[in-house]
């Protein structure tokens, strides 16, 4: 179960410093701030743009390209159920809808309780076991509605 540190400017610039000395240090920053404070705040873009000598609009690119990257932090838990085609070809549409359905938000959002994220993820590389999910970076394949509800419990609890 993640523990996000509260915002702090000082700290947000801790963590950027720890990965200057990297060439192309941009990724491994932005992943590093959301790791230290569970999403990627306004904030930090201004100063990821000072700091590598790039525009905010460069910074702001990147983290609205790439979809792990989030706006708000998560919840305790996060579910991301894959949206790619293979999935989608295996029944992923009807999965999503009841996970929707029994955890009460949408794909993107968490729940109530902040126990739980939901997640779009556009390819988990299991299209032969499709289809699949990951909760919390532990991966599972061939999920159908009894599965998905296991993990919607394991989550919730």
């Amino acid at each position: 179960m993640p523990h996000y540190e509260p915002w702090s400017d000082e700290r947000a610039r801790a963590v950027i410093d720890e990965f200057s000395h990297l060439e192309g240090p941009l990724m491994p920053m932005l992943h590093a701030v959301q790791e230290t404070f569970g999403h990627v705040p306004d904030a930090v873009v201004p100063m990821l743009a000072e700091k590598l000598n790039v525009s905010r609009a460069e910074v702001h690119g990147v983290v609205t390209f790439y979809h792990d990257f989030r706006h708000e932090p998560a919840g305790r838990h996060v579910l991301k159920l894959c949206r790619a085609e293979a999935c989608q070809a295996a029944g992923g549409d009807a999965l999503a809808e009841h996970a929707e359905h029994r955890l009460g938000c949408k794909l993107g959002e968490t729940t109530a309780d902040g126990r739980v994220t939901v997640e779009p993820i556009y390819c988990l590389g299991l299209c032969a076991t499709a289809p699949s999910a990951m909760l919390d970076g532990r991966i599972v394949a061939r999920l159908n509605e009894r599965r998905l509800d296991a993990l919607i419990e394991e989550a919730q609890s």
